[in-house]
């Protein structure tokens, strides 16, 4: 496969999980900390990559959703996703993530909602970037 680039992000991370993360236009710059949960201090607010993750996965599959609506011309009211990304230990002994996505579609029925939220998932870049890694449990609820 080959990706015919349109845009590059670029963030610049120091102190790994206890440190700082920045976009290089400084519109993102948090400071970052284990949280407690696995053994860090957990300082208040702060962030953790699962946070940043959770954020820029939700965004994007909105708009996959969105783009995916044009197409099919179903048209919702209203998108929104929530997304929760946890980590722990693998079975293989190293670090793994799972994400939990719910997905609210207003203006759509419920097979609607389902058809447009499935055909996002399918194009969705963090969805292809994660496919067959990440274990992807995603909700819909139509309203």
């Amino acid at each position: 496969m080959t990706i015919k680039v349109l845009y590059t992000a670029h963030a610049t991370a120091s102190g790994g999980r206890n440190g700082r993360t920045q976009s290089d236009d400084g519109v993102v710059n948090v400071e970052l900390s284990i949280p407690k949960e696995m053994g860090g201090a957990g300082k208040a607010g702060t962030a953790t990559p699962e946070h940043l993750f959770a954020a820029g996965y939700a965004a994007c599959f909105g708009s996959a959703c969105e783009f995916m609506s044009r197409q099919l011309k179903l048209i919702p009211k209203g998108i929104e996703v929530k997304t929760a990304v946890g980590i722990g230990q693998s079975s293989d002994g190293g670090f793994g993530l799972v994400v939990d996505m719910d997905v609210k579609i207003s203006g759509l029925s419920q097979t609607e909602a389902e058809q447009l939220v499935a055909a996002g998932h399918q194009i969705c870049p963090y969805s292809n970037a994660i496919k067959g890694n990440v274990d992807v449990n995603i909700t819909v609820t139509a309203g």
